[in-house]
């Protein structure tokens, strides 16, 4: 059976619905057949590579004062340190995520993109040092296993695997996703959001028991889980 994840690495409910899913995954009692996929989503593509400080950037878009951001932000840290993920709830910073994504693909064809994920999701949320420059990436790459040179000339040539970005987004759009995290379960189940990991459990479960070509049937109504879309992530209540 093969899950693809789709996400952003600008994104934190990515980063929790992972941990979330994983937790669920690893108890699967068919978790040796289960291949993981992840997808390109881009939640701004039109997103300056400058990399911006986040705290300003949320004010901004949600109408906030600084306060209220910096508010915000603790309250998702909350949710990721409940998954065991370190947070860094101020001081981080947001970019273009499109080198990131295309170096992912590079990273998927080595064989080695669960462990750039990581690193991604590691640096952006859990690192003041920004992870958006070609350098910081290079050097990502390397913790990651991939060979630095190589990583490198991906990163200078725009086009390398660009293609394979695009074509993440096409598919997830033709399937009606609008934000991220969202997990595809055999093309046939999909879940939205960073769901608890018993909706996780339950998905897999169902996905596994039914395995014969059936349409994509939707868990959970886009909006009941906390995910993140061009307007932005949803904040966790007071």
């Amino acid at each position: 059976m093969r899950v693809e994840i789709w996400s952003d690495i600008n994104c934190p409910w990515c980063y929790i619905g992972k941990a979330r899913f994983e937790r669920a995954l690893a108890v699967f009692p068919h978790r040796a057949e289960v291949e993981v996929v992840h997808r390109s989503f881009e939640l701004d593509p039109n997103a300056p590579r400058t990399a911006r400080p986040v705290i300003p950037l949320l004010a901004a878009k949600y109408g906030m004062s600084l306060e209220q951001a910096e508010a915000a932000e603790a309250r998702i840290a909350e949710n990721a340190r409940g998954e065991g993920l370190p947070y860094l709830a101020g001081g981080r910073d947001a970019a273009n995520s499109f080198d990131m994504h295309r170096l992912l693909h590079f990273a998927k064809e080595h064989g080695r993109q669960a462990e750039l994920l990581d690193a991604l999701y590691r640096a952006n949320f859990a690192e003041e040092r920004s992870a958006f420059d070609a350098g910081r990436l290079t050097e990502l790459a390397v913790e990651a296993g991939l060979d630095a040179s190589a990583a490198a000339a991906v990163l200078a040539d725009p086009e390398a695997y660009a293609e394979a970005v695009r074509e993440d987004e096409e598919t997830a759009s033709a399937m009606g996703a609008t934000g991220v995290p969202f997990f595809v379960l055999d093309r046939r189940l999909g879940v939205s959001g960073a769901q608890p990991a018993e909706t996780f459990t339950q998905a897999l479960e169902q996905a596994w028991g039914s395995r014969v070509p059936t349409p994509l049937i939707q868990v959970g109504v886009p909006g009941d889980a906390e995910a993140c879309g061009p307007d932005g992530c949803e904040l966790p209540p007071r």
